[in-house]
């Protein structure tokens, strides 16, 4: 039988580089591990702190973590996808169509979140965007001056988008908030004992002030001859039009879980279950930030220190962070109550109203099957490029079906990452 194929080794392996993972890379080098950081974003800073490198360190926060990890000789992997676990305590990654594999002792989840999207007729507009996605898109350098923009769906990250559109020259037609006032007045208060959060978010209410705001209200339609021209606003009494070139909509965050589930880490209410210490249910593997809980930056990197802490069996100075990371959780379960998401969203699809947008698979197709898996057998629902991972969390909400854990490779690879692992199985097996 032949060598196996040569690895990178490492003490720490962490996936994604948003606030958790650069802490969790700079805590556990700064601890002597030997570790790396793979993210598949150019530069480190997630959809948080996302931009070059050289706009990164102009952002104090960022700043110093990336110090931390340059200091701590931590090697990044930019560019890079997980896309199965080849072995126990391996992990296969892809870079420009090139795989390798990574192996690890002790492995920190950082894989953060992605918006969640609801159909409603005319959401597959030009025109229509994601709220994170449309301000990752300006921090690229789409020219929105003098656009005309609404922002709607729910959670405080709606304001934040509207503050940097604002910012980067947009005419902010409304934000409209499906949260009823009562509940909001109620977050507020709560926030109360959170004074960090408590002037965040009154820094963006005065950066976003004069902007028409919407509470209670959703969008019901969306309306344009090839391209976005109006928004339909209903506030359950009442409906009006909106003439706008942008729509920036997003019903919260949902935790990226795929590689957790994949190395069997067991969930609970949709996140990833973790302990006091940040680990899983299978040894050796901890997760931090928005997997296990949508909670914000300060949550993230408290929770990614914990567990670098932890995984280098610096048990003392990771339970000392206990107390802080306990304040944060608190938030999240005020978060989640504030903005949950209301009934009437679910009876916006029309029968014609697409559900699936890699594979053109509407409402109509799919709401007489009794499961996802049903509806991927007859319409090719969740088959296309995304994998499912647009129109799955969509088809839950609508519909009620739970999702089947899923199966490698996370994401579309190239052939010769494919004909790559077979070799190297063929390799390590010996033939009979």
């Amino acid at each position: 039988m032949s060598e196996s194929p040569e690895v990178d080794v490492f003490d720490i392996a962490v996936v994604g580089a948003g606030p958790g993972g650069m802490a969790a890379a700079a805590t556990a080098a700064e601890a002597g591990a030997r570790v790396c950081l793979i993210d598949d974003n150019a530069s480190p800073g997630g959809q948080i702190w996302r931009g070059s490198v050289t706009q990164q360190r102009m952002n104090p926060a960022s700043a110093a973590w990336i110090r931390r990890i340059e200091r701590g000789h931590v090697v990044v992997r930019p560019g890079c996808r997980v896309v199965d676990t080849h072995a126990p305590t391996r992990l296969r990654i892809e870079h420009e169509g090139q795989s390798s594999e990574i192996s690890y002792s002790s492995l920190i989840l950082a894989t953060g979140a992605r918006e969640l999207f609801l159909p409603f007729p005319g959401w597959t507009l030009p025109g229509v965007y994601g709220a994170g996605g449309l301000q990752a898109f300006v921090k690229s350098g789409l020219d929105i001056r003098g656009r005309r923009v609404v922002v709607a769906g729910t959670g405080p990250l709606l304001l934040a988008v509207s503050a940097s559109l604002r910012r980067s020259g947009a005419k902010l037609m409304a934000i409209v908030e499906q949260a009823p006032l009562s509940r909001l007045a109620e977050f507020s208060v709560s926030l109360l004992s959170q004074p960090g959060k408590l002037m965040e978010g009154a820094a963006y209410g005065m950066r976003t002030l004069g902007i028409p705001y919407k509470t209670g209200s959703w969008v019901t339609s969306a309306s344009g001859d090839g391209h976005l021209r109006s928004v339909t606003i209903s506030s359950g009494a009442d409906s009006f039009e909106i003439q706008a070139d942008m729509l920036a909509i997003g019903f919260h965050l949902i935790p990226n879980t795929e590689l957790a589930q994949l190395l069997g880490c067991d969930l609970a209410h949709g996140f990833v279950h973790v302990d006091a210490l940040q680990r899983t249910s299978v040894d050796r593997i901890y997760c931090a930030g928005e997997a296990t809980g949508i909670g914000g930056v300060d949550k993230a990197q408290i929770e990614g220190r914990i567990a670098a802490l932890a995984a280098c069996g610096e048990t003392a100075q990771a339970r000392a962070l206990i107390p802080s990371r306990d304040r944060q959780i608190r938030f999240v379960h005020c978060l989640r109550k504030a903005f949950e998401l209301r009934d009437q969203l679910r009876s916006l699809t029309a029968d014609e109203t697409i559900v699936c947008r890699c594979e053109d698979v509407t409402h109509g197709a799919i709401s007489t099957c009794l499961s996802w898996r049903e509806a991927k057998l007859h319409t090719r629902c969740g088959m296309g490029p995304c994998q499912g991972r647009i129109c799955s969390p969509a088809a839950r909400f609508l519909y009620g079906w739970e999702m089947p854990a899923p199966r490698p490779p996370l994401f579309p690879v190239h052939t010769a990452t494919l004909a790559k692992e077979r070799q190297e199985n063929d390799v390590l097996t010996p033939s009979k």
